[in-house]
């Protein structure tokens, strides 16, 4: 299943209810693309959480409210707030625990 877009128009919106999972990518990002197969594999097995994705180069504004330096960084929120931040790739199992501490 595929992630669900954000951009800077609907993402405060997106984000304020419930738990959010948003990953920071870009298009020519190799690791992105990496981590991507884990979340959508994720999204199947979680279906309380919103999993979603925001390209820093379209949306520049928002990767910098949140310090976006490095990606791939995954942010999971909760009712809008920042929970925890993941930078880099790491195992899906290891994106799913983070995401059951934040429940």
């Amino acid at each position: 299943m595929d992630l669900k877009e954000l951009t800077t128009a609907n993402f405060d919106e997106e984000i304020k209810k419930g738990i959010t999972l948003v990953d920071f990518w870009a298009p020519w990002c190799g690791p992105c693309r990496m981590i991507t197969l884990s979340l959508e594999a994720l999204t199947e097995e979680m279906t309380n959480v919103s999993f979603t994705k925001l390209n820093v180069d379209q949306n520049q504004e928002i990767a910098l409210r949140y310090s976006v330096m490095s990606i791939p960084t995954i942010i999971i929120f909760k009712d809008g707030e920042v929970k925890d931040t993941i930078i880099g790739v790491i195992p899906k199992d290891a994106i799913k625990s983070k995401i059951e501490a934040v429940q």
